[in-house]
């Protein structure tokens, strides 16, 4: 079993609705954004797969199998509408 490390997570757009806040800090098991983000839409039923998003570690866009280090800030951004 992995050890918890702890994330800042920054949700945007509907994934900001659907979890009811901007922020949080989490602990899980996950060591990639694609770890991370399957924990919590299994535990928040974020109704969107890893495939329709973006994800942001450090400020960077990166790879959903990036190494991730303890206390790194992850942003999940989905597709954009503006007018």
């Amino acid at each position: 079993m992995s050890a918890s490390q702890t994330y800042r997570i920054s949700y945007f757009g509907v994934l900001a609705e659907r979890r009811g806040l901007r922020e949080e800090w989490i602990a899980c098991t996950g060591a990639t954004p694609a770890a991370v983000y399957a924990e919590l839409t299994a535990i928040h039923d974020l109704g969107m797969s890893a495939g329709q998003l973006r994800v942001a570690v450090n400020d960077e866009f990166s790879s959903w199998q990036h190494a991730l280090q303890p206390g790194d800030t992850l942003a999940f951004l989905p597709p954009m509408s503006g007018g």
